[in-house]
């Protein structure tokens, strides 16, 4: 079994919080949940600027991208690795006038390849004053995981992030955040009823079908995969009112093809109309990795998709804490605990006690957590997460991302979603 390498803070900020910055397993390596401050202190003078006249220099958030990507090369220089090895990017601002500064940056740091990417705006970030959260998953150079860039017909990166739309590593695809719009930017036509008909087809319908078909099908196929050999996929949607529609015609192209599936309410878009964005993971068709689900017999309300475990990966879907009973676990007791943040604590107490099973199922452990993004709408519940984590975890290194959604999630009175990688050699 090949160890796993960490890097991490025992005490981030002077916390109690093991965090844990950097996990390396076999050829992967995983940064989760980079923002612009001190690991020690929680602040940056290159990011704050100088005390007396703060708006000297590059403006701050240009600054917050040089800073993450700055401390993300140099990790990565660590593991003998660099930003050329990058297969995936994903980002969260709680501002859109974070994401051009961000994106100057990103362009200065990676040069002329930026790995597959999703930005989207949430509310709020671990750190209040920071307005960019950066997480990147990368390979250690060898000729077996060589980074091989695909430009699809009709799936173009949007010019000014320059990010390439997909990329094969390996077995593996990984297909950059997808909108529904068309070639000369904006919705497109396909996927938007016309706004003269009152029935003309829903939005939710329209733009999920037209990014599956027209959008992620494309992109595999360019890549040498299918869409049966997807493997993950993050969903991010602008109001949980459409997810059962989401769902829906998800179901209708995937019902027999697993593939873990985490669905999450977000602000807004780059695209304005745009109501919803997708990116995937797949196997090539080719690959010697195989994908199966692991049932592990948890309630069928805890995810909208399955547990899916390819080659050294165990990818669960999106987990919440819901009940055989139907409820969220710890909303049969008192709610009236917000000072110890009950619910966070107890919701997370449950989802972990999901993953362990399904990590049981797969013969691994939580010990080989890899990535944890953490999207919870009410940030005074965050405490809790990290409580159960040291509770059920003690100081093992937490590599998490901590992300505040607009309220509320799917099901009424959750606390959080927990979207997990889980090294499973």
């Amino acid at each position: 079994m090949t160890a796993i390498e960490v890097k991490s803070v025992p005490n981030l900020a002077g916390t109690g919080i093991c965090y844990a910055h950097a996990v390396k397993a076999g050829p992967w390596i995983f940064l989760t949940g980079h923002e612009a401050f001190d690991f020690a202190t929680g602040v940056s003078t290159a990011v704050t600027g100088a005390p007396g006249f703060p708006l000297w220099g590059l403006p701050q958030y240009r600054r917050e991208g040089d800073y993450i990507l700055k401390r993300i090369q140099g990790v990565l220089a660590e593991f003998g690795s660099s930003l050329s090895n990058g297969v995936r990017l994903d980002q969260y601002y709680p501002t859109t006038r974070a994401v051009d500064p961000y994106h100057l940056a990103r362009k200065a740091t990676f040069g002329d390849y930026i790995p597959p990417s999703t930005s989207v705006i949430m509310e709020h970030l671990l750190h209040s004053q920071t307005a960019i959260s950066t997480s990147l998953i990368a390979v250690a150079p060898s000729e077996d995981y060589r980074i091989n860039r695909v430009y699809p017909k009709d799936v173009d990166a949007p010019k000014t992030s320059g990010f390439v739309p997909a990329i094969t590593c390996n077995d593996f695809v990984f297909v950059a955040g997808q909108m529904a719009t068309s070639e000369t930017g904006g919705l497109d036509a396909r996927a938007h009823a016309p706004d003269f008909d009152r029935w003309g087809g829903s939005e939710i319908r329209k733009q999920t079908e037209f990014l599956i078909l027209n959008k992620l099908k494309v992109a595999l196929e360019a890549a040498g995969s299918s869409l049966a050999q997807a493997v993950k996929s993050q969903v991010y949607i602008d109001s949980i009112e459409y997810v059962p529609d989401f769902i829906d015609v998800w179901n209708s192209y995937f019902r027999d093809i697993p593939c873990a599936l985490t669905v999450v309410p977000t602000k807004t878009f780059s695209t304005v109309g745009g109501i919803i964005e997708i990116n995937m993971m797949a196997l090539k068709n080719d690959a010697k990795r195989k994908k199966q689900v692991v049932d592990a017999g948890l309630p069928a309300m805890t995810a909208y998709g399955p547990c899916v475990r390819v080659g050294e990966f165990l990818l669960p879907s999106g987990l919440m804490a819901v009940t055989s009973k139907g409820i969220v676990a710890g909303t049969d007791t008192s709610p009236s605990f917000g000072a110890l943040a009950h619910a966070g604590a107890t919701q997370a107490e449950a989802i972990y006690k999901y993953a362990e099973a399904l990590c049981a199922a797969a013969k691994t452990s939580m010990k080989n957590l890899l990535r944890a993004h953490y999207f919870i709408p009410t940030p005074s519940e965050f405490p809790g997460v990290t409580s159960a984590w040291i509770s059920r975890y003690g100081n093992q290194p937490h590599p998490f991302a901590y992300v505040q959604t607009p309220a509320p999630l799917p099901a009424p009175g959750a606390a959080v979603i927990a979207d997990f990688w889980i090294y499973a050699p």
